[in-house]
């Protein structure tokens, strides 16, 4: 069913389907690696890969309620992404994040409060949308999601470019707190 003429008899029936799952059928022995990685992800409905992602694809985009989404959608965070990765404990990682934080106000004794911050922010705003497309490959699919936290050292807020990867059911794991400006 078109996307636009689901979203109308949605509308008839009660809840809008606004998002999109990517299902990867098994039509034949040779699949498609980003394919694979894509099954069961959810997508906001205009803001998804392109499909068909190639020629002879046999995915489908099956229609999801803004409500499936949001019951089903989760974030993870992995602490070690801020310590030690973020504010690079022992200088063990090739960035100069740390100094970006450092010059915000924020140190290593902030990293519960920036990674519950970054998964409240990267849930409010995946589930809205708010995503950019990435990379895509056999990995999967990467987003990206703007964080906006306020300054510790002053007045203000700073935003920049938080990077995440999408998995089945909703489910976004960030990859990096700070993926640019």
């Amino acid at each position: 069913m078109d996307f636009s003429l689901s979203k109308f008899l949605s509308g008839l029936w009660g809840e809008p389907y606004d998002w999109v799952k990517w299902v990867h059928r098994n039509f034949s022995d040779n699949h498609c690696p980003e394919c694979l990685m894509l099954d069961g992800c959810f997508f906001k409905g205009d803001n998804h890969p392109s499909h068909p992602h190639h020629p002879y694809c046999h995915c489908i985009l099956e229609n999801i309620s803004q409500s499936k989404a949001q019951s089903q959608a989760t974030v993870f965070a992995d602490y070690r992404k801020f310590n030690p990765y973020l504010f690079n404990i022992g200088k063990k990682y090739p960035h100069t994040k740390e100094k970006l934080f450092e010059s915000w106000g924020y140190n290593v004794n902030d990293s519960n409060f920036l990674k519950s911050e970054i998964e409240k922010q990267g849930l409010k705003k995946y589930l809205a949308g708010e995503y950019k497309l990435g990379n895509l490959n056999k990995d999967g699919q990467r987003i990206s999601i703007r964080i906006a936290i306020p300054r510790k050292d002053k007045e203000g807020i700073v935003s920049f470019i938080s990077g995440w990867m999408v998995y089945p059911n909703g489910k976004i794991r960030l990859t990096t707190p700070y993926g640019g400006k």
